[in-house]
């Protein structure tokens, strides 16, 4: 049976792998066993995704990054290049810590900046956007823009990509897709068009 994506010749997939249909997976990648990767997926050059990671429908994967055991990115997500993903807290050569991975859950259209890093067990959540080298070493909230080394919120962002600026009744609309959002509590939710 011939399979329904694409991976270049240079490309090694373990055994074990599922692979959805029309993803792409591009020179000297390394699937390694009992990874799932959604449909429409696209993984850059000298990408590495080690045993039992989930990828959700429609995931970026720029070049040069590694995704460790323990992180679970849903539909849509961006991961720039070089970007970095850890999976456990307190490392050391000489002691093996195979049983002590962290989570690590990028929720439904989170973006992840060129070089950023993300310390384990911790959750990005949806549509949330991370610039280019931050650090993030804690839970992120829906629809938030982090920057900076350790990573702060310095605004919101629409799921299109754009600043939110929230006006005296905690209302924004995002100048590409006309949506409209609110600001209430600390959260924000998209109230559509």
């Amino acid at each position: 049976m011939e399979k329904e994506y694409f991976a270049h010749s240079s490309a090694v997939i373990d055994e074990g792998c599922k692979i959805g249909k029309g993803s792409k997976i591009w020179h000297f990648t390394h699937i390694m066993k009992d990874c799932v990767i959604g449909e429409d997926c696209n993984l850059g050059q000298n990408v590495v995704v080690s045993p039992q990671v989930t990828l959700g429908r429609n995931v970026k994967v720029q070049n040069n990054v590694s995704i460790y055991t323990g992180v679970i990115c849903e539909d849509d997500v961006f991961l720039g290049p070089s970007m970095v993903f850890t999976n456990v807290i307190n490392p050391r050569s000489h002691i093996l810590r195979r049983d002590q991975y962290m989570q690590t859950l990028v929720k439904h259209g989170a973006s992840i900046g060129a070089n950023a890093t993300i310390v384990c067990g911790n959750t990005i959540g949806e549509f949330a956007f991370i610039g280019a080298g931050t650090v993030i070493t804690k839970d992120v909230p829906p629809y938030a823009l982090i920057v900076g080394n350790p990573g702060r919120q310095i605004g919101w962002i629409s799921e299109y990509g754009h600043r939110l600026e929230f006006d005296e009744k905690g209302f924004a609309v995002c100048p590409e897709s006309n949506e409209k959002y609110q600001y209430n509590n600390g959260k924000v939710i998209n109230l559509g068009k």
